[in-house]
């Protein structure tokens, strides 16, 4: 049987690699367009900024490696240009002769990735992406003539890894963004935190806006503003390449992406997707969705060779679990974030926390901003996120872990985590969120969102600060009155006959501020997150 694979890298190689391991007999073919098969294209921005000095680094494989280690026929600078599925053959152009041959195929795989979205606009040819090795090269090669200032289109983890590397560079760099935040999956709130840290590391950051043409040496936007440019990076994100699908007559989603089933094929049964091109099912909602990552690339490609090879084989709903490093944050996302819970119609409850990323009192605790998304219905986990300097990856990746489990928001605070004062807390904070959780499901937290306080103050709630008169001095939510909360027993009866609404640094005071004034027969509750998530979103 002879299997064809067009494109290589994460889907591509992990199928031809896997199903060599698993039939010894099989022909493998894998076609790619371009001149590298197997490369970390994670790391492409991070050879700009020189962390990754050697280039070589980041290729892994190599047509000759492969073929020795895995007997795998690879062809690169091969491009397929046509699909004819009735006959189970493919039209290939070989780009260094010119010449054009037709390939046959018992089970063909399509793992053609997806492509730079490039605006339509006057100049763009100067602007240069960054998603292949060619595409790196062309930058060293611009950055080679000394340029001084840089705009990045697009301000999504690409985007911002390359704002970051140019700056290392020391270019002065603007990082241009439609939306009105960067990182599309994080929730206001949290991307304010990206802002700050990005301009604390002389990125500045155009929101709202776009290019509307590109010059010699500034690019104008959409505001109307110029901005000086000397170099132009588009990132502003990627489009499944289905080009060769469509014109095969197989089936394209909802979502854009190759149409498969829970087995990866598409509406031919010989012929399988994986990759960026192909849709995925969604873990939290229901239908497709499109993840653009290597982990979900690879285990795709892991698993059609599977199902080539006669084993069963379902692909599993993908959370779209992610990680980006920018500057000195980590930002780290799994499943759905409040925005597309609320987009979607779906019920749902938000709680933050600001734990310290080990025990406060052992040196090197570091603040981090964590945020759940659950339905108060049954306690299913929506989603989580985390943005801090130190400890984000381990708790984004066990509330990950959780979900797949099917466990329940309330579920984390009986996970025995590792603990020691350097590692953690005797209550990690992953623990507390589903402390935070259960309460808010059995009626003992209350609370009220950031985005939910002006509404509810001009319905005549009244807002408490809880915290020391220090605190309150050094910044507070306007029309607050401040009672700390080691007077609060003392002093409620003084207060308004009013619904209150109690805050404090991060939620912990204030909850037992709330339920004390309960215990008075007093309407609480909670600004979950307290005055560093209001601070931060305001």
């Amino acid at each position: 049987m002879k299997t064809v694979i067009i494109g290589g890298v994460a889907g591509g190689m992990s199928a031809a690699t896997r199903l060599r391991r698993l039939d010894e007999s099989a022909e493998i073919v894998v076609l790619e367009r371009s001149g590298h098969v197997s490369y970390a294209n994670c790391g492409l921005p991070y050879h700009l900024g020189g962390v990754i000095p050697e280039r070589d680094a980041l290729l892994l494989q190599t047509p000759e490696s492969l073929r020795a280690r895995f007997a795998l026929d690879v062809r690169v600078r091969h491009e397929v240009t046509g699909i004819d599925t009735a006959a189970r053959t493919l039209t290939v152009r070989d780009a260094v002769s010119g010449s054009t041959y037709t390939e046959t195929y018992d089970h063909l795989v399509l793992s053609p990735g997806a492509a730079p979205f490039v605006p339509d606009v006057p100049g763009v040819e100067r602007a240069h992406a960054l998603r292949t090795v060619e595409d790196l090269d062309a930058l060293v090669r611009a950055l080679d003539a000394a340029p001084r200032t840089a705009v990045v289109a697009g301000g999504g983890f690409v985007g911002l890894e390359t704002a970051e590397n140019l700056r290392r560079r020391g270019l002065d760099v603007t990082v241009v963004e439609l939306a009105d935040q960067v990182l599309a999956p994080l929730d206001p709130e949290l991307a304010a935190l990206v802002h700050a840290e990005l301009r604390r590391n002389g990125v500045a950051v155009e929101l709202g806006t776009s290019l509307s043409a590109v010059g010699p040496r500034e690019v104008e936007l959409a505001s109307g503003r110029r901005l000086p440019a000397d170099l132009v990076v588009l990132a502003i994100g990627v489009r499944p390449d289905i080009a060769l699908a469509r014109a095969a007559g197989l089936a394209i989603g909802p979502r854009g992406g190759i149409a498969v089933d829970a087995r990866m094929r598409t509406s031919d049964p010989r012929v399988f997707a994986v990759g960026d091109a192909a849709e995925k099912a969604d873990a939290v909602g229901d239908g497709p969705v499109l993840v653009p990552l290597a982990n979900a690339a690879n285990r795709a490609g892991r698993q059609v060779a599977d199902v080539i090879a006669g084993r069963d084989a379902d692909l599993a709903p993908s959370l779209g679990t992610a990680i980006v490093a920018v500057f000195g944050l980590t930002v780290a996302v799994t499943g759905w974030n409040e925005k597309r819970a609320r987009a979607a119609g779906r019920p749902h409850q938000a709680v933050h926390t600001h734990p310290a990323s080990h025990a406060g009192y052992y040196p090197g605790a570091a603040p981090m901003a964590l945020k759940l998304v659950f339905d108060p219905s049954d306690g299913r986990i929506l989603g989580a996120q985390g943005v801090g300097t130190d400890g984000v990856d381990k708790r984004i990746d066990v509330i990950a872990t959780a979900m797949r489990g099917g466990l329940r928001a309330a579920d984390l605070a009986d996970l025995e985590l590792a603990y020691a004062p350097q590692f953690g807390s005797a209550k990690d904070p992953v623990n507390m969120l589903g402390y935070i959780a259960g309460n808010v499901a059995s009626g003992d937290g209350p609370s009220v969102q950031w985005h939910e306080l002006d509404e509810a103050v001009a319905a005549g709630a009244v807002l408490v600060d809880v915290r020391t008169p220090g605190e309150f001095a050094a910044g507070h939510i306007p029309g607050a009155v401040n009672v700390p909360l080691d007077e609060l027993r003392d002093r409620a009866a003084g207060l308004p006959d009013a619904p209150l609404i109690v805050y404090c640094g991060v939620g912990l005071r204030a909850h037992t501020a709330s339920r004390l004034l309960a215990g008075l027969g007093r309407r609480a509750a909670n600004l979950d997150g307290g005055y560093r998530t209001w601070s931060a979103a305001a």
